[in-house]
């Protein structure tokens, strides 16, 4: 599944560039075996996965796509398959949770190494805003997704703000939620994604949640 020529029409110019527009290999090269938003709202995105039945404790087994992935990827339970595509080779190794393992930048090519409707959902946490082609991933995210399956995409108020494009510093996090979902609707794929905000304001890293369903 492709996006519309015209995707992206209405965002200001730069709105998905970067102040460091060097190959993302580079910056990602190091292994950071750390994680990027505080206890709660880990909890609160397993939490969500469990609520949507994509994780382990699921009466049926599920494959899910972890986009973005890392060294960990907050489910409670893992699912039964949980296939992990990111940046770092070592980071994904060190995932106990994966059972399949993609190597790839996005940046440089969206299209995703796996088949027609191949998994029951996809997700994507706190990396969003690094996407500088995001509509033609989550196009892509729409087309391996099963019929039904939903897409999560969750984010916070950390950033490498080098990386993160410009139009998502330059908006706040409220915005942000608004921002995702657009990009969700304009991917084409999906049905009108709800944006939630899943920790308590005021207690530590907030965690934001944009879900929708593959129609």
């Amino acid at each position: 599944m492709t996006a519309r020529p015209d995707a992206y029409a209405g965002f200001p110019p730069g709105f998905f560039a970067r102040d460091d527009e060097r190959p993302d290999a580079e910056f990602y090269g190091p292994p950071r075996l750390v994680t990027h938003i505080d206890d709660a709202a880990i909890a609160a995105v397993g939490d969500l996965y469990a609520e949507l039945g994509i994780d382990g404790s699921a009466p049926v087994p599920r494959r899910v796509l972890d986009l973005m992935s890392s060294w960990v990827s907050h489910f409670r339970t893992p699912p039964a398959e949980l296939v992990v595509l990111g940046m770092n080779a070592r980071e994904l190794a060190a995932n106990p949770a994966a059972t399949g393992r993609v190597v790839q930048d996005l940046n440089a090519d969206p299209r995703l190494p796996l088949p027609d409707g191949d998994v029951d959902a996809a997700v994507c946490c706190v990396s969003i805003d690094y996407l500088t082609r995001p509509i033609e991933v989550l196009a892509e995210a729409g087309r391996v997704l099963r019929p039904g399956g939903p897409l999560v995409v969750t984010f916070s108020n950390r950033c490498f703000p080098t990386k993160a494009v410009h139009g998502w510093l330059a908006t706040t996090d409220e915005q942000h939620g608004a921002l995702v979902a657009e990009l969700v609707r304009r991917a084409g794929a999906f049905t009108e994604p709800e944006v939630s905000l899943r920790t308590p304001p005021g207690a530590g890293d907030p965690l934001y949640a944009v879900v929708a369903f593959r129609r």
